[in-house]
């Protein structure tokens, strides 16, 4: 009972006898219909639907003993993710070889990998080797920025124990951008359009450094600025969904209004202004911060920058 209760009434034949239960009555009771069976050799001790959490017992149960749940679907349980994954992703050390299983993607590592604890189960990736594991298979950079911001954002990690466990790995895609991107995300990059912010025009481009997440309060309360200029009162705020309701804008308008009441300029960018268009956005950065008083030469990225070189103001 202890066991079934840990494991969300799942159980499996390879743990009958530990479990002082035999495969026989195991079947007997899937039989008289008391029980149901979830995959070969694991069962459910209850009829009806299953939850989730039984589901993902019974797929680590399934692929056996010293498995556990790893990538999109450990992303899913500590809330990487807000999605839940299609098929459930299994990790088992190299050495162990098991037969496909419809709807599980099972992984071998070489390495002894760090477990999820703190008493939750299923046993499932830490979450640094879960990021990890996402950021080596993600269509773009831009994704795994997101990945890293998110999980550091949401507390499930930090940048400093993502960077301990990437140096634990010997291969690893984008390893160089990951480990500047962990730097930024460290001074306050919140998402991927920050940082493309901070990588395509701030920096190449000699813009001076700008304050990330800069706290302010404004009509008695507390909000974050995305950049801010402070000494030249000039804020950048980053908006990746082109598709704002009215409402949002409508509270984004306001809050530029109150800003400049404060004597503070916003400027707001969205994703294809940053993206397709950053030599141009510096440009303009540049000049509003040049009416604030900066006085530097705005640097050229590239012999295609369409920026220009010139004396900032």
């Amino acid at each position: 009972m202890r066991l079934l209760v840990r494991q969300c009434g799942v159980i499996a034949s390879w743990q009958a006898e530990a479990a002082s239960v035999s495969g026989r009555q195991m079947l007997s009771l899937v039989r008289s219909e008391r029980w149901q069976r979830l995959h070969f050799g694991v069962y459910a001790a209850f009829t009806g639907e299953p939850t989730r959490e039984a589901v993902l017992w019974a797929a680590v149960l399934r692929v056996g003993p010293y498995s556990i749940l790893s990538h999109e679907t450990a992303a899913e349980l500590d809330g990487l993710l807000d999605r839940r994954s299609k098929l459930i992703h299994v990790t088992v050390p190299e050495t162990r070889h098991r037969s496909p299983v419809t709807g599980i993607v099972v992984h071998r590592s070489m390495r002894e990998l760090a477990v999820r604890r703190q008493g939750r189960l299923p046993l499932r990736t830490a979450a640094e080797e879960t990021l990890l594991d996402l950021a080596h298979v993600a269509t773009s950079f831009d994704e795994v920025v997101s990945l890293l911001a998110r999980a550091c954002q949401r507390r499930l990690t930090t940048p400093f124990l993502i960077g301990e466990t990437l140096n634990l790995r010997a291969r690893m895609r984008w390893r160089a951008e990951i480990e500047q991107a962990l730097r930024d995300v460290a001074n306050g990059v919140h998402s991927a359009l920050e940082y493309r912010y901070l990588r395509d025009v701030e920096r190449p481009h000699g813009l001076p450094t700008a304050e990330r997440q800069a706290k302010a309060v404004q009509n008695g309360r507390l909000i974050y600025r995305d950049a801010l200029y402070r000494r030249y009162g000039v804020a950048v705020e980053l908006d990746g969904d082109a598709n704002h309701p009215a409402e949002q804008r409508w509270r984004d308008n306001r809050r530029d209004n109150a800003a400049a009441a404060e004597g503070i300029l916003t400027l707001r960018y969205g994703w294809a202004d940053v993206t397709e268009h950053p030599c141009e956005t510096a440009r303009e950065v540049a000049a509003a911060l040049a009416q604030r008083g900066w006085r530097a030469t705005l640097r050229r990225c590239g012999p295609a920058c369409r920026a220009g070189s010139r004396l900032a103001g």
